[in-house]
């Protein structure tokens, strides 16, 4: 039998707020645990929660960023379950009236379509503590959880998106789209090792073209791209494999791993009304008016579909290379200052997607971690584009950059002798003597009348000249001078 998948989102975006949503602890990453939850947090007797403006401003921007309804009164709710690593034993949220209402994204998808994802809703809500498990356990099993309720109380919104996709591909690509909208919007870092953005996946499988949804699942907790394609592919093998086995899809809660590729049940999935909502007693109802929607449109930076377009038309690039170098925030600046400094807006792709990129995801680096600055990249640009240096040599001087042998180009150069030679009468002069040493060659190419053979025969010379000119020819020029003294 053949099956549609239908896949919904559940993204929590951790809000780059200073302090929590409603206490002033500090949201910083990396303190040591348990110092940045103050009575607020916890809930203690006699203290009262006083909502984070900035976190309605941030979720405010965001709705507006994907072409939602902006929730004009919000309520929180009370959503009561117990867990170690939430001391309250409730979570404070928005289930009824969230801030943000119904939207869309269109998502560029690699086949050259654009895919519409409808947004359900968003809202806010406090991020639970943390459970530690691995550190406090022995290698025999024995020992204990820790908890770390650092990150209790932090803001974040939750974008809860309709059932739209139907593909792993769709739904990496609509995650790639809202880490770019976020992080552009600067409301989150984005970064998921961090757990800034986590993905839970309701997968359903159902009989192909029919209206009837079936019985989904959620994975939750999925921390990259990566894993979260490999979850999606695992659930739907997995899925596939009972339905056709005559079984049943039960509605649970699953965890995925991605080191070992596989998930195991968690909880059976639970209902609203396992959670017992109600009305947080300690919270008045929030009314956003029209002037504080207008001040966060008016705080909106350039979002991704509007930077690509500039990319197109003020550099020249194509609708791929736009996209890749528009995507991410920090990247896309990254290339402006490249080009501010090279010029030329096309070899300045090239070397960001190739060399640059390459090496960033072999070092598991972020653009900010970057050791080389746009500014060197663009020198470095420069000096290839005049022919200072040939493409063998401005990947040596890369690597000096990157590694921090010397931050400047053209001194670089100099140390390592890269400087390309483009003397025209020195490179005849090392032609003339290359060829006197390969008659035979010489008369097999001249004998040669198929263009495509002559020019592939061509090669065969420039390892000679290469070796001749100490790798400093420049190959262009070499090329243009075999053909004159070889008679075209």
């Amino acid at each position: 039998m053949q099956w549609d998948i239908v896949i919904g989102l559940e993204i929590h975006v951790q809000l780059a707020t200073q302090t929590k949503i409603f206490s002033g602890s500090s949201t910083a990453y990396g303190a040591e645990p348990n110092t940045q939850a103050n009575a607020v947090d916890l809930a203690m007797p006699g203290t009262l929660p006083v909502p984070n403006e900035n976190a309605f401003r941030y979720a405010v921007m965001f709705g507006l960023a994907v072409n939602a309804e902006i929730g004009r009164r919000s309520v929180f709710e009370r959503k009561n379950y117990f867990y170690p690593d939430l001391p309250k034993g409730y979570q404070t949220t928005q289930l009824e009236q969230p801030i943000v209402g119904p939207g869309y994204v269109d998502v560029d998808l690699a086949n050259g379509e654009t895919k519409r994802v409808r947004i359900h809703h968003a809202h806010l809500e406090e991020d639970a503590g943390k459970s530690l498990h691995e550190t406090f356990f022995d290698e025999l099993g024995h020992g204990m959880s820790g908890i770390d309720l650092n990150r209790a109380g932090t803001p974040l919104i939750e974008v809860v998106t309709e059932p739209d996709m139907n593909s792993a591909e769709e739904a990496v690509a609509f995650a790639k789209k809202l880490h770019s909208i976020v992080t552009s919007l600067g409301i989150c870092d984005g970064d998921m090792s961090q757990g800034s953005m986590r993905f839970d996946v309701n997968i359903s499988l159902k009989p192909k073209g029919s209206d009837q949804l079936g019985t989904r699942t959620e994975t939750k907790n999925l921390n990259s791209f990566r894993f979260m394609e490999q979850a999606i592919a695992h659930e739907v093998e997995r899925q596939m494999d009972i339905l056709e086995d005559g079984g049943r899809i039960i509605q649970e809660t699953r965890l995925y791993n991605g080191d070992r590729d596989e998930s195991r049940s968690m909880r059976t999935k639970e209902e609203a009304n396992d959670y017992r909502y109600f009305p947080c007693p300690d919270l008045l109802p929030v009314v956003i008016d029209d002037d504080f929607i207008e001040d966060a449109r008016q705080r909106l930076p350039e979002l991704p579909d509007a930077r690509k377009a500039r990319f197109k038309e003020q550099y020249g690039l194509n609708d791929y290379d736009a996209g890749l170098l528009s995507g991410d925030a920090k990247l896309a600046a990254f290339f402006e200052e490249t080009v501010e400094h090279g010029k030329d807006a096309k070899l300045a792709a090239n070397w960001i997607q190739g060399e640059f990129s390459a090496r960033l995801n072999a070092e598991e680096k972020t653009v900010a971690e970057s050791p080389i600055t746009g500014a060197q990249l663009g020198d470095l640009v420069v000096r290839i584009a005049d022919n200072t240096v040939s493409s063998a040599g401005a990947k040596k001087v890369f690597e000096a950059l990157w590694t921090g042998e010397n931050d400047n180009v053209d001194a670089i150069i100099d140390a390592k002798g890269l400087k390309q030679v483009s003397d025209t009468g020195a490179l005849e002069a090392m032609v003339d003597e290359v060829l006197a040493g390969m008659p035979d060659q010489v008369a097999q190419y001249q004998n040669e009348e198929d263009p495509k053979k002559r020019k592939k025969m061509l090669g065969g010379f420039m390892g000679p000249l290469m070796k001749a000119s100490k790798g400093q020819g420049n190959p262009k020029l070499f090329n243009e001078i075999l053909v004159e003294k070889l008679g075209g």
